[in-house]
């Protein structure tokens, strides 16, 4: 008889009425159902039910109170509008008809409860601390959770460090603290104000530093539905998606080791598709904006619930957008429309100008690829600017650097990321010789060989030698180099091809052996490098200035012969203006890619191009210069038709950035949407598909403190050091030695 009753239950959703069939063909055609979500949301139904989500909810779960989506509770809709009740009509085909048109409401409105006041906390966490492989941040808003929660986590076998916010309710909550304290020695534990749900508390701690050099972050919150009748099954599933009670370490092993994984979301909690944007259209654009992302409404993708584990790239990019308390609304009761709500569709957004994904617990998969291989040498250019010497002095102003002009880089467009300065090294002077050491120990972490210096030489004159000379007279700092013969004239708008000459260059008679002469004691010095393990390598920046390239570089080899160096790797830069001496094939050893010469077409262009203003963002009405896309440019650079434009033996090339309005101010050229999301793409995909067949499997970052041109790999007070972290998770370098060996008791260590 049991077996017959299921039989019959099973049939009812095969065989439905007219109406209902009605009903199905209004719910696949709005797309408001979202499948994924419901066999998330109520995995233990039968497999026949979870096969037909949307007749199992027609026949029964709409009875049930299940929800077809994430946002639509079939109880609040009836009891918010009594009209649905009367008509007697199902309340999701009643959404789907006219109240999604008609911006009904569709969930319960929280409640609103009056707390007491409480000022934010400072917090601030030392860097470079010792820390665990992995994070647990928890908000606490509903104290009675708290219990749940503290059980299992210390069911948790994996190494971590413990993060508890809880929204401050008086002398409840300072008891509350302490019980976690004492029951998670080393946990560290705050009251926070009620503004921002779980979203600003989680801000407050990445902003302080909190979540430094964490493989992954794990967030949840006390998530209560009490409109929902399987409110505490809910809950517990999105946890248990992301803490499951078995196989843990196997699935954390594969989010973290997936370049493609972002965010790790429980089944049913990616939401894609624009019926999710709600009122937070203009909110996100406006947050995206502040670091150059354009918004494409269309294409609406984003991890739902703030409960997730999430990668470290993602977290510094919203850490990027510098969010403050006075940024976030005002608790009351709001269902949609705040700031909070923006944040978790921005996420998306971010994860997604990453080249990463969302990806749900059934999903996660053992890497199956190999990583494409490693360069066999990593330069970066180096610029030795920034220290006064006499001639810009002269030029330009008693104690000029270029640090005058970054810090003076003018905004020109609604979000643009200027001025950009610096961070960890702060506005050093490259005087004091040991600032080098330390930049050189940064770019040997991030995968990075060696600097190829700038050499400013004219006909026998030197100009800003000082910081290369003193490392000649410091052998215990270990700055790993090579020169760039920065052949080019000086002028007084900074583009090397026009303008009024500060500096010339000229190629008297017998140049060639007194530039051999002159370079040689470098080239002798034990940190010099020789990338092919035999030659001392050298750069040259426009070898078609040369009024006769071939002659010159025969005597410049020579030269070096003479001086007891040997045969030197000699190689030039691919220069996006042809010169007027043609170089002849074969001349040179290698040539080097240095974005964006050369890269630029008129399709890229979003302003000052042949289709004039496209930028999606207010542009100031003084600026003259030049914008193009910077993700179309990394797209060109990877593409096999720009590919074939290139000498054979070149250096693949990427860049973190270009802006030098800091130089140029309105006359300036912008890479806009350049932001370490979007080097990340670049990198990957120079590292597939062109480092392979790059000269000796090489590749060439431009540049590694260009700032007044923003192209930067140093730290910045923007995007701290993203950029070093996107190098360091492609190229491999050894992480920071501060991780844990072992899980301590209860999974904390003290903070």
């Amino acid at each position: 008889m049991l077996k017959f009753h299921r039989l019959r239950r099973f049939a009812r959703i095969l065989v439905l009425t007219g109406e209902e069939r009605r009903y199905l063909r209004a719910i696949r055609k709005s797309g408001l159902f979202d499948r994924t979500y419901y066999r998330g949301a109520y995995p233990g139904l039968n497999p026949i039910y979870l096969k037909y989500p949307e007749k199992h909810y027609i026949a029964y779960g709409e009875r049930l109170g299940y929800r077809p989506n994430p946002d639509f509770s079939p109880q609040a809709y009836l009891r918010y509008h009594p009209d649905v009740a009367e008509a007697g009509v199902p309340p999701f085909l009643h959404y789907v008809r006219v109240g999604h048109a008609e911006q009904r409401l569709t969930k319960e409105l929280p409640e609103v409860v009056a707390l007491p006041a409480r000022g934010m906390p400072q917090v601030r966490f030392e860097h470079g601390r010792q820390t665990a492989p992995y994070a647990v941040a928890v908000h606490v808003y509903y104290p009675d959770l708290w219990p749940e929660f503290a059980a299992r986590l210390r069911r948790l076998r994996i190494p971590f460090d413990l993060y508890v916010t809880l929204t401050y309710r008086g002398e409840e909550t300072d008891a509350l603290a302490e019980e976690i304290r004492a029951d998670f020695p080393g946990a560290f534990v705050t009251p926070m104000p009620n503004r921002g749900r779980d979203i600003l508390p989680f801000v407050t701690l990445l902003n302080a530093g909190a979540f430094d050099g964490y493989r992954a972050v794990c967030k949840f919150h006390t998530k209560k539905s009490p409109h929902r009748q399987d409110g505490d099954l809910w809950r517990k599933h999105l946890i248990e998606g992301i803490l499951p009670e078995t196989g843990l370490e196997e699935k954390l092993e594969a989010f973290v080791e997936a370049p493609e994984a972002g965010f790790w979301v429980a089944d049913g909690q990616h939401y894609t598709g624009t019926q999710w944007w709600g009122s937070n259209v203009e909110a996100t654009r406006h947050l995206l904006q502040r670091i150059e992302i354009p918004l494409d409404r269309e294409a609406l993708s984003f991890p739902a619930g703030s409960i997730y584990w999430v990668k470290p790239l993602v977290l510094g990019l919203l850490r990027s957008l510098q969010l403050r308390l006075e940024d976030f609304d005002l608790e009351e009761g709001q269902v949609d429309g705040t700031l909070a709500h923006a944040i978790e569709r921005v996420l998306g957004y971010l994860t997604a100008r990453a080249g990463q994904k969302v990806l749900q617990t059934s999903e996660l998969r053992p890497a199956a690829a190999a990583a494409p291989a490693k360069p066999a040498f990593v330069s970066a250019f180096y610029l030795p600017q920034f220290h006064p010497v006499p001639e810009n002095d002269a030029w330009w102003g008693k104690g000029f650097t270029e640090w005058r002009s970054v810090v003076k880089a003018p905004s020109m467009f609604e979000g643009h990321l200027q001025p950009m300065l610096p961070a960890d090294l702060g506005f050093y002077d490259l005087r004091a010789t040991e600032v080098m050491g330390e930049q050189a120990a940064m770019a040997r972490e991030a995968g990075i060989d060696a600097f190829c210096v700038y050499h400013y030489w004219f006909d026998g004159r030197r100009i800003l030698e000082a910081p290369i000379d003193r490392l000649m007279a410091r052998p215990e700092i270990d700055f790993p180099f090579y020169l760039c013969w920065a052949n080019e004239s000086w002028r007084r708008n900074w583009d090397g091809l026009s303008g009024t000459v500060l500096l010339e260059q000229t190629y008297g008679a017998g140049f060639e052996e007194k530039l051999a002469a002159d370079t040689a004691p470098y080239l002798r010095d034990p940190r010099y490098a020789r990338p092919d393990g035999r030659r001392p390598r050298f750069v040259i920046y426009r070898p078609e200035d040369m009024p006769d390239p071939q002659a010159s570089v025969a005597r410049l080899r020579e030269g070096w012969r003479r001086a007891g160096i040997g045969e030197v790797e000699l190689g030039a830069v691919r220069f996006h203006v042809e010169g007027a001496h043609p170089v002849p094939e074969g001349l040179f050893d290698f040539w080097v890619e240095m974005p964006p010469h050369g890269l630029v077409k008129g399709p890229d262009y979003l302003f000052g191009g042949p289709d004039g203003n496209r930028m999606p963002a207010a542009m100031n009405p003084a600026f003259s210069g030049l914008i193009y896309d910077y993700a179309a440019v990394a797209r060109r650079a990877l593409s096999e038709t720009y590919v074939r434009t290139l000498p054979k033996a070149t250096i693949a090339g990427v860049m973190p950035g270009w802006d030098n309005t800091a130089r140029r101010g309105a006359a300036g050229h912008v890479a806009y949407g350049a932001n370490p999301a979007t080097f990340n793409v670049w990198l990957a995909g120079a590292l597939e598909r062109r480092v392979p067949a790059s000269y000796r499997r090489e590749l060439f970052v431009n540049a590694w403190n260009e700032w007044a041109e923003k192209a930067v790999l140093e730290p910045s007070l923007t995007f701290g050091d993203l950029n070093l972290q996107v190098m360091r998770q492609h190229l491999g370098a050894a992480e920071p030695a501060t991780h844990l060996a072992e899980p301590p008791a209860h999974g904390m260590r003290s903070h």
